[in-house]
């Protein structure tokens, strides 16, 4: 049975509960802080490198791309956006709220699954515009040493727009750690460890063939080929990145809800 009929079999529905998660996360102060940084870290980091980008210009790399100045931001980002994933759903764990969540959906699914539409559109509809903006600003300063590049160059568009879906499916990813180990300081540190450290020390402990091989499906390198327009060598196609870090996301909810349905609140 789908997630919305479960609901339903219990007397409420899942666009109840869905809105039930919006209320939440709008009126807890974490979450609006997470938010605003995010947007901080987009456009203002995105602005202050084209600046310096700017000023720097001649002396600039070979390998300089308009655009990388513009999302240097997402680098950021993306952490305040896994981390608010995580307290998306251990928050009610340290607080308790999560039993009221639960006697009121006694599935439990529901819960998990309107977290993850909630939060995954929120931050969709905060980086996005944000995003644009960064690189609104951000080329109007690099067009005064005629350097800056217009949204119709090949992959501009696909780079914006990829990089609101990635921090989207970094905060999924944090949800779902977040549910697997339903303590706010154990998810961020998986989700730091996952995403941030183990990739370094494969590349350390590996053999260097060993490492190109596997490297374009780490979690970041395959997230960012969706918004990265020079590749580093062994990075997937586009989209095919983007799928594999999609599979990361959805992995960890799917074992956060067999967990979910088995355990104790």
């Amino acid at each position: 049975m789908s997630a919305t009929g479960v609901a339903q079999a219990h007397g409420v529905t899942f666009t109840g509960v869905t809105r039930s998660e919006w209320t939440k996360l709008r009126s807890v102060r974490s979450s609006r802080w997470c938010l605003f940084l995010t947007a901080l870290f987009v456009i203002a980091i995105g602005v202050l490198v084209c600046l310096v980008s700017e000023s720097r210009y001649p002396n600039l790399h070979r390998a300089f791309h308009p655009l990388d100045s513009n999302l240097v931001g997402v680098n950021l980002a993306q952490f305040a956006v896994g981390v608010l994933g995580v307290l998306t759903i251990t928050a009610e764990y340290s607080t308790g709220m999560i039993r009221s969540s639960f006697c009121a959906v006694p599935k439990r699914l529901p819960v998990l699954w309107a977290k993850a539409v909630v939060f995954a559109v929120v931050t969709f509809v905060i980086s996005l515009p944000s995003i644009f903006i960064a690189f609104l600003v951000g080329q109007s300063i690099l067009s005064q040493k005629h350097i800056q590049v217009s949204i119709s160059h090949p992959g501009v568009l696909r780079a914006l727009i990829g990089a609101a879906l990635f921090l989207a499916v970094m905060g999924l990813l944090g949800l779902g750690l977040g549910a697997i180990i339903r303590t706010t300081a154990g998810g961020i540190s998986a989700l730091v460890a996952i995403v941030f450290v183990i990739p370094p020390i494969l590349e350390i402990a590996l053999p260097t063939s060993w490492y190109n091989t596997i490297s374009g499906y780490l979690p970041l390198s395959a997230g960012g080929a969706l918004w990265t327009i020079n590749p580093a060598s062994g990075t997937l196609a586009p989209w095919a990145g983007f799928a594999v870090f999609c599979a990361y996301a959805a992995l960890s909810l799917a074992i956060g809800a067999a967990l979910l349905r088995q355990r104790d609140v």
